[in-house]
C-alpha cells in the first residue's frame, strides 16, 4: 500500500470512528485489547497486551489512532494489560466460533466470487446456530459479520465460560461432526431378556439422524415400489433383497421407525441408517475454525470496528434479522457513501459492494467512495490525486 492510499484510508477510518463510537463487550475492563495500525510496506504489526486502562476511552483511542484492525480478547483476566499471558491471570473466556469462507469444503476461492463465498458461509452459519441453540441450548449468543470472509458467534452463557481448552475441543468436535460413531446415535436396550439396537431419538446427532430417516421414509412412501427400489439401490451396499425388505418395513411399520427401532427388515434398515447418518453429519455439521474456539486467549474483531482489508464494518446482527442480512450492502458504513473518489487501477475489476456490481476500468477513474475504500483496502487499486 503506497503512502497516498494509506494516508487516505487512515483519515477516512478516523472520520468513521468520530461518528461511530463502539459498543464495548461485557467486562471490557477485564479483557486484553489489540490492534494493527496502518504501517508502511506490506507487513503488519500487531500491538497487543493492552487494557482499557492503557487505551483510555476506546472510542477516543480509535478516533486518535485510526487503526487498520481492532481486536479484544475472548478471555477475561485479573490483569489484562500484563506483558505475558502467564502474568495476566486467566479467569474465564467467551466461547467463540469462527466461520471463514476460505475453509469451507464447497468453496473454491480461485473460482467463486466474493459474494458467492459469503453466501455459502452464511448457510454454514445457520447450521452452526442450529447446533448451538438446539443441541447445546445456549442462550447468550452474539452473531457478527467479520467484515471479511465470514462470521463470528460469541457464546457468553455463564456455565461455559470456565471451560478449558480440552473441553472446548470436545465442543468443536461435536459441532464439526468429528468422531460421530455408531454408538453415538445407536444404543442397545434390553427388554424381556432380549437385546435390541435402537436409534437415539431424543437429542444430539441421534435426533438429527432420526429426523433425516423419517424424511427419507416420507420420500419413499410417496413412491411406487419400483421407484422406491431404484432409490434404495442407488446407495452402496443396498441391493435388491435389502431394498425389498426396507420397502416392506416402510409400508407396514412406520410407527416402529418413529420409535427408533432398527431390528426391522433385516440388515437393510441398519445399512440405510448408517448411510443417512453420514449424509446428516455432512449436511448439518459446521466447518468452524477449530483453533479459534479452543484458544481461551484468542483475540477477535470488535463489532462496530472496520475491517482493514475491506473497509466494511464488523457488523453485529440480530438473530431475527440474519436471514435478510446482506453483508456487501448492510456492512457498508454510511461514512463512505454520498461522494466520489478518484482511484487508479492497473487492470479492470468488478466491485460487489453497495448492493450492486460496479465495474472499474483500467487507469484513473472516479468511483463511489464505498467502492473506492473496498478496492483500496483490498489492494485492487491505489488512491489517485484529486
Amino acid at each position: 500500500m503506497d503512502r497516498r492510499t494509506r494516508s487516505y484510508l487512515k483519515g477516512r477510518f478516523g472520520d468513521y470512528y468520530r461518528r461511530n463510537p463502539p459498543t464495548l463487550p461485557p467486562a471490557a475492563e477485564r479483557r486484553e485489547w489489540g490492534h494493527i495500525p496502518f504501517t508502511e510496506g506490506s507487513g503488519t504489526t500487531m500491538v497487543r497486551h493492552q487494557s482499557v486502562l492503557d487505551l483510555g476511552s476506546v472510542g477516543d483511542f480509535l478516533e486518535r489512532e485510526r487503526p487498520r484492525h481492532v481486536y479484544f480478547s475472548a478471555g477475561r483476566y485479573d490483569d489484562p494489560g500484563a506483558g505475558t499471558m502467564a502474568a495476566k491471570g486467566w479467569e474465564e473466556s467467551d466461547l467463540v466460533f469462527d466461520l471463514d469462507a476460505d475453509h469451507l469444503p464447497d468453496v473454491n476461492p480461485a473460482e467463486d466470487d466474493y459474494a458467492e463465498m459469503l453466501a455459502a458461509c452464511k448457510e454454514e452459519l445457520f447450521d452452526l446456530l442450529d447446533i448451538l441453540e438446539a443441541d447445546f441450548a445456549f442462550d447468550d449468543l452474539t452473531v457478527v459479520f467479520s467484515g471479511g470472509r465470514g462470521y463470528h458467534v460469541h457464546v457468553r452463557d455463564a456455565d461455559i465460560r470456565e471451560l478449558d481448552s480440552e473441553r472446548r475441543s470436545e465442543v468443536t468436535e461435536y459441532v464439526r461432526g468429528a468422531g460421530v460413531e455408531e454408538d453415538t446415535y445407536i444404543r442397545t436396550v434390553s427388554q424381556d431378556g432380549v437385546n435390541r439396537r435402537v436409534l437415539v431419538t431424543d437429542g444430539g446427532w441421534g435426533r438429527r439422524i432420526h429426523r433425516r430417516v423419517l424424511d427419507f421414509v416420507d420420500e419413499l412412501e410417496e413412491m411406487d415400489d419400483e421407484r422406491a427400489r431404484e432409490r434404495l439401490e442407488s446407495f452402496d451396499g443396498i441391493g435388491s433383497g435389502r431394498a425389498g425388505k426396507i420397502i416392506e418395513t416402510v409400508r407396514g411399520r412406520r410407527d416402529a421407525i418413529e420409535a427408533g427401532e432398527l431390528e426391522l427388515g433385516g440388515t437393510g434398515m441398519r445399512r440405510l441408517v448408517k448411510i443417512l447418518a453420514a449424509e446428516t453429519i455432512d449436511a448439518e455439521s459446521a466447518h468452524i475454525d477449530e483453533p479459534v474456539t479452543t484458544d481461551t486467549n484468542r483475540l477477535i474483531r470488535l463489532p462496530g470496528s472496520l475491517h482493514g482489508g475491506t473497509g466494511l464494518r464488523v457488523e453485529r446482527i440480530e438473530r431475527d434479522e440474519l436471514a435478510s442480512f446482506r453483508p456487501l450492502r448492510d456492512a457498508v458504513p454510511d461514512t463512505f457513501r454520498g461522494q466520489e473518489v478518484r482511484i487508479e487501477a492497473d487492470t479492470p475489476f468488478e466491485s460487489p459492494v453497495g448492493g450492486e456490481t460496479f465495474r472499474v476500468p483500467e487507469g484513473v477513474s472516479s468511483v463511489p467512495e464505498h467502492v473506492a475504500v473496498f478496492a483500496l483496502a483490498r489492494g485492487d487499486a491505489r488512491k489517485a490525486p484529486e
